[in-house]
């Protein structure tokens, strides 16, 4: 009976002679039962099984079918906080039936094959980021990826006497309902009126010097602020890769602040309640920095706290979230852990 975890999700599997998939969670009271269709699947409605099925479909369709098999999950990812529970429960179950099955599949093709359940299955277009992080992740690690190539870096993340800190605005926002598909609309225009004059690819390859001779040809505002977020936050990823390897966290929390504010007003995915968390940072002297994370409208943000002040730093925020929002926030303390594996 096959284990496995990754990113805060566990999943015990096992196989069945009743040639049905069944899916459970601790988590939720919805459940599934569904028999064996060589022919795939398709998704049904909002449940949260449509993650674990919809890799089954793509493991189906890349001419892998798995037997009948039961499936537990459980999970400490706050629902709909922007931490990539999804992507968790898809590499949980991708890598858990590529082991039972041995099927010998690649952990980086367990990547794309979960990316397009996001993708295809699911029908939100992200990038690959979420499912890299939770496959190849590693313990007190950064991952530096360049989302075109694949290829990446792991950089050393030693935050010394600092932690990081997740603040769940308990705003819960469903990302395939956010504007984040129009967010990635408004770039590829962008793209389309840069590559009149530049030679590229994606935003990505435009450096900042680039970017600020020919944003003319963008002519619509609003379209132009969403582009030059991108251009300058690659440029910002760089730097704190840097900042990350030298130890500088000064500078990393910098970076951190600089990034929130261009998401907050270029990008404009943040809102009141991530602004706030933002701004009580901004002015306590035990953090470093912090910026939203995720697809934002909501969700979480992150801030690196010093570690013998975090119950002060967490009652702190607690009362000034409450006094500008209306309700509380949770607050987390968190570690960087390995990526998807099988436990003994």
């Amino acid at each position: 009976m096959p284990c496995a975890i990754t990113h805060g999700t566990y999943l015990l599997l096992a196989p069945n002679d009743d040639r049905v998939y069944r899916f459970r969670s601790l988590n939720f009271e919805a459940s599934l039962e569904i028999d064996i269709k060589k022919e795939g699947y398709s998704k049904m409605g909002a449940n949260w099984y449509n993650y674990p099925l919809g890799v089954i479909d793509r493991l189906i369709k890349a001419g892998h079918i798995p037997g009948g098999v039961d499936m537990m999950f459980w999970g400490n990812i706050p629902i709909g906080s922007g931490l990539s529970s999804s992507a968790s429960i898809e590499v949980v179950t991708a890598f858990a039936l590529n082991e039972l099955m041995g099927a010998g599949i690649s952990r980086l093709d367990l990547v794309k094959h979960t990316k397009d359940v996001e993708n295809i299955f699911i029908g939100l277009n992200s990038g690959i980021m979420d499912q890299f992080a939770v496959a190849f992740g590693e313990k007190n690690k950064a991952i530096q990826l360049n989302c075109d190539t694949l290829d990446y870096t792991l950089v050393d993340c030693d935050l010394g006497d600092y932690l990081l800190a997740i603040i769940n605005t308990n705003k819960l926002r469903a990302l395939a309902e956010s504007k984040y598909n129009e967010r990635v609309m408004e770039c590829n225009e962008a793209l389309k009126a840069l590559q009149s004059a530049l030679t590229v690819q994606y935003l990505c390859d435009i450096d900042a010097d680039a970017f600020a001779r020919h944003q003319h040809l963008i002519s619509n505002d609003i379209v132009r602020k969403r582009a030059k977020h991108v251009v300058e936050e690659n440029a910002r990823v760089q730097q704190a890769a840097k900042a990350l390897a030298g130890g500088d966290l000064t500078a990393f929390g910098r970076l951190m602040y600089a990034s929130h504010a261009s998401l907050r007003y270029l990008y404009e995915v943040s809102g009141k309640e991530l602004d706030a968390i933002v701004d009580y940072c901004s002015t306590n002297k035990q953090v470093a920095g912090a910026r939203m994370t995720g697809a934002g409208f909501g969700g979480c943000a992150i801030a690196l706290v010093r570690k013998d002040s975090f119950d002060a730093f967490s009652e702190g925020l607690i009362q000034y979230y409450q006094e500008k929002i209306g309700y509380v926030p949770s607050v987390y303390s968190s570690s960087i852990g390995d990526g998807v594996k099988a436990l003994d």
